[in-house]
């Protein structure tokens, strides 16, 4: 064979060995087979800790249908701001978003159980089944399927709160009293019998007011999301043992979206969905690992001692369930709820 020849051979089989292997990362890049589907996503703010888990979704689904199944993310108010994602899934404007049912006061009632203070949640694993239990209680899901026809997907498996603040630091929770604090949900009720008022200013709006003074302390689920609204550039004094509760902001869809779904492409989210709980985990931990050390180095770091926190945790506990139980209690079997969240918790 000539020398042109064996050279024409060489390209031929390299070309064969290149068109097999673009065949079979094809084939790889679509082991699952579907139709074209691209979902919004909404969601307030930036890519933080918090939004971790639907990143981790869409980098999955996408991977995994070589680019069929799509989710895309709008950060900030693209499609609207985080006190209209209820109104907006409804409207169809996208298939799904984060959702925190305290900024939708009224809107939704019995899932706002989940926001309760010093509930008995010990852990990661432990805070997603309680809150898992009550998505799909018969209760609370009819509640957001009737009204918003969506359903709560998986939580966002926020953080325990603690508070960071400016000027003088409540050495003792009785210095809470007279404070403006910013809170949500049950925590508020667990500030209020503190003595503090309280300010439910959204997320995007705390940095503000903490910096004119118009608040003295910002409530966020710590460590991540003080740093990611940069809370801790104008704080002075941070507490890091109260724990009186989180938030519930859980990733919800659109039933009609759902609905539409070929079973293949449900049976990814579900994947995802394990996929993305992994990745809030280690975000939120991560955070940790960077913020705790640097706040201390210029912020003072206050630990209430465990006869404080028993007591805050008598008269902002119980008191709060019962007063959330008696104001719901003609809409729906609120107390049912409650003991729903104590079961799932053991």
């Amino acid at each position: 064979m000539s020398w042109m020849g064996k050279v024409a051979v060489s390209a031929f089989a390299s070309a064969v060995i290149v068109s097999g292997a673009a065949a079979l990362t094809s084939a790889y890049a679509q082991e699952v087979k579907g139709p074209k589907v691209t979902w919004k996503f909404n969601v307030w703010g930036k890519k933080r800790a918090f939004t971790a888990d639907v990143e981790a979704w869409s980098k999955h689904v996408a991977a995994k249908t070589g680019g069929n199944f799509k989710i895309k993310i709008y950060y900030g108010d693209q499609l609207g701001g985080k006190k209209q994602n209820l109104d907006n899934l409804k409207a169809g404007v996208f298939e799904a978003a984060k959702v925190c049912w305290a900024y939708h006061a009224g809107k939704n009632q019995s899932m706002t159980v989940l926001n309760l203070p010093f509930l008995p949640i010990k852990n990661f694993d432990m805070q997603r089944r309680v809150a898992e239990a009550i998505h799909k209680h018969p209760i609370s899901a009819g509640e957001v399927k009737k009204k918003w026809n969506i359903m709560a997907f998986s939580s966002s498996n926020l953080p325990q709160y603690e508070f960071l603040g400016r000027g003088r630091a409540p050495e003792k929770l009785a210095d809470y009293k007279g404070m403006t604090v910013r809170a949500l949900g049950g925590i508020a009720g667990a500030m209020r019998r503190l003595g503090a008022s309280i300010a439910t200013m959204t997320a995007t709006e705390v940095y503000q007011a903490l910096d004119r003074g118009a608040a003295d302390a910002v409530s966020f689920p710590s460590t991540y999301a003080h740093s990611a609204y940069k809370i801790d550039e104008v704080a002075t004094w941070f507490t890091s043992n109260m724990s009186p509760g989180t938030n519930d902001c859980p990733n919800v869809i659109r039933l009609g979206a759902w609905n539409k779904l070929p079973e293949q492409y449900k049976k990814l989210m579900y994947e995802a969905r394990e996929i993305g709980y992994a990745a809030l985990k280690a975000a939120y931990s991560a955070k940790d690992k960077i913020n705790l050390p640097k706040w201390r180095k210029y912020m003072k770091e206050i630990k209430y001692s465990d006869s404080e926190l028993a007591n805050f945790r008598k008269v902002g506990g119980k008191p709060v369930y019962d007063a959330w139980i008696a104001k719901h209690k003609e809409k729906f079997d609120a107390k049912a709820m409650l003991d729903a969240v104590l079961a799932a918790a053991k």
